[in-house]
């Protein structure tokens, strides 16, 4: 049988349960045992031969039992921060509390955390998921990437990202304008192995002419993205103005070019250029995502032809490299 004892414990529950029952002086015990008096007479008065708690009987706190109740109050009446109950506590109840002694004082009386203290009056809302589309609904965005050192001026990002099986393609460009936007659409259409038949964009310049110097306005169809879109056979849908998050699939993908242009230093404008291709070489075929159930976009992809080979133009393969499909 294992006893748990205190530290600086100098009895055992046995030596303990002798000195209950002897009824020798406590100096003789003292000598026979090698303990002090004091000890010897403090478990006589004791029932039990365990170690009892050592947590003092009065805390040493600066407030009241009265100050503490009151500070607990108005902990859960105004839902202060700890900052702003400290400031009130010392301007009203009492000046010498500590920002360490109020926070042991709310964790006491378990009101330390606010979240615990506000009502939960409506059920918090799940976030919105994406609706399911098919291959061929394409979210398309443009990033503004850091200008290099063989360069005068910077140059852009162009990414279209597929919403159901998160393929990416994209490209550098010199510019933003409506020609380059309506020349990266021609090279996605190409390089896709789905029949695109969706794009969606933001408002910006380089795909809608939907605002002008008068305000907003219905896109005429005569932007030069739309009009390569109608010759392709692909509805252009935009986001509602200032709702970016409506083309948020795109948007965390920059996220990680934003990670990547943070930790990398680049030599060119050629180095950014090629680091970025491989990039999406390595996203498109060996990086497993969550959303598509823990495999690659490429993988997705062989996925909906083995079910759905009309949404296709080609076959998707791995590349580059032997396909073991």
């Amino acid at each position: 049988m294992q006893v748990k004892l205190h530290a600086n414990a100098t009895t055992t529950p046995r030596i303990r349960k002798y000195i209950q029952e002897s009824d020798k002086p406590a100096s003789v015990l003292s000598r026979e045992l090698g303990i002090a008096e004091s000890t010897v007479r403090s478990w006589r008065k004791r029932d039990s031969v365990q170690d009892g708690s050592h947590t003092p009987l009065r805390l040493q706190t600066t407030m009241s039992p009265v100050q503490e109740l009151l500070v607990v109050e108005l902990r859960k009446l105004l839902l202060l921060s700890l900052d702003d109950l400290l400031v009130v506590t010392r301007e009203f109840i009492n000046p010498a509390v500590s920002r360490s002694a109020l926070d042991r004082c709310l964790r006491r009386y378990n009101v330390s955390r606010l979240a615990d203290l506000i009502p939960d009056t409506e059920p918090t809302p799940s976030p919105k998921s994406f609706k399911a589309y098919d291959p061929g609904y394409v979210h398309i965005d443009v990033k503004y990437l850091p200008q290099m050192p063989d360069e005068k001026r910077r140059k852009y990002l162009f990414v279209g990202i597929d919403r159901a099986t998160r393929w990416v393609y994209m490209e550098v460009l010199p510019d933003k304008t409506a020609g380059s936007a309506r020349s990266f659409l021609k090279r996605l259409v190409k390089s896709a192995p789905f029949k695109v038949k969706t794009t969606l964009t933001d408002n910006g310049k380089e795909f809608t002419d939907r605002f002008c110097a008068t305000g907003q306005r219905a896109p005429t169809g005569k932007h030069l993205f739309d009009k390569e879109c109608t010759a392709q056979g692909i509805e252009h849908r935009l986001i509602k103005p200032k709702h970016p998050q409506t083309n948020g699939m795109v948007e965390r993908f920059n996220g990680r070019i934003a990670d990547i242009l943070k930790r990398t230093t680049f030599e060119s404008s050629d180095d950014l250029s090629d680091t970025l291709q491989r990039y999406g070489l390595i996203y498109n075929q060996h990086i497993a995502q969550k959303a598509l159930g823990h495999i690659t976009p490429l993988d997705k992809l062989k996925e909906y032809y083995r079910s759905s080979p009309e949404l296709f133009r080609i076959k998707p393969v791995n590349r580059p490299g032997p396909d073991s499909y």
